[in-house]
């Protein structure tokens, strides 16, 4: 089982900027990096991947924005998950909810480029990427092993079509820019159809940054990796 080493590493996988287009009325394209692991190996053991969403104050045109927090950033300093990390880039003026098809497609690109664990997959944003993490895995939540969507939030409906996806959300109980409430309500909605597939941790007195806390522990990543789809 992958996990996360907390030392940087001798040849730290690079993170490469790539660019995807969708064409259907019209042209969506989505710029992101990518960091593959040293572990890769065409003809080996298949990887797990990593689609990571970023906040509202990342959006633009400049890839090095979206290394500011968390799975880009660790990789960034240094930090080998032994997974494909993806990490793209929301486009000024939108949000994630606007191009949960284009990470679908992406995600497609993903699989038919690099040698993926396809129980394997798993979505992660913070703010604005936690709203966008749980409307992606909610389109189709059997393709997920599990998400982690940080002081995010989202519809009712969504939450309800995640019945059986597992999730650990985070949230600061102080937060004042989206409500712990927000999160609260989504995993009480995905539970209600039974079973406590879908959790939340709160942190007490921690404002809007809650996913420095939930990025660094390490109970989380041990969690996340042990996840595998259907099981």
């Amino acid at each position: 089982m992958p996990v996360m080493n907390t030392h940087a590493q001798d040849n730290p996988p690079a993170q490469t900027p790539e660019r995807i287009e969708v064409t259907q009325e019209r042209t969506l394209a989505l710029d992101y990096l990518l960091a593959v692991p040293a572990a890769h190996d065409p003809e080996g053991e298949p990887v797990p991947v990593i689609l990571f969403l970023h906040g509202a104050g990342e959006r633009g045109e400049d890839l090095d924005r979206v290394k500011a927090w968390g799975p880009a950033r660790m990789v960034e300093a240094g930090h080998d998950f032994g997974a494909i990390v993806v990490t793209p880039q929301c486009p000024a003026d939108t949000w994630w909810t606007d191009h949960v098809q284009t990470l679908e497609l992406l995600l497609d690109h993903i699989e038919s480029a690099y040698n993926v664990d396809a129980d394997r997959i798993y979505v992660t944003g913070l703010s604005m990427g936690g709203y966008g993490t749980f409307a992606l895995v909610a389109r189709n939540p059997g393709r997920y092993a599990a998400a982690v969507p940080i002081c995010g939030g989202g519809s009712f409906i969504d939450a309800r079509r995640l019945s059986r996806l597992p999730i650990w959300a985070f949230h600061g109980d102080a937060d004042n820019v989206i409500p712990v409430d927000e999160s609260r309500r989504m995993i009480r909605y995905a539970n209600a159809s039974g079973g406590e597939h879908a959790r939340l941790t709160e942190y007490v007195g921690v404002g809007h940054n809650s996913w420095s806390n939930a990025y660094g522990d390490e109970a989380m990543w041990a969690w996340l990796f042990a996840q595998r789809r259907g099981e």
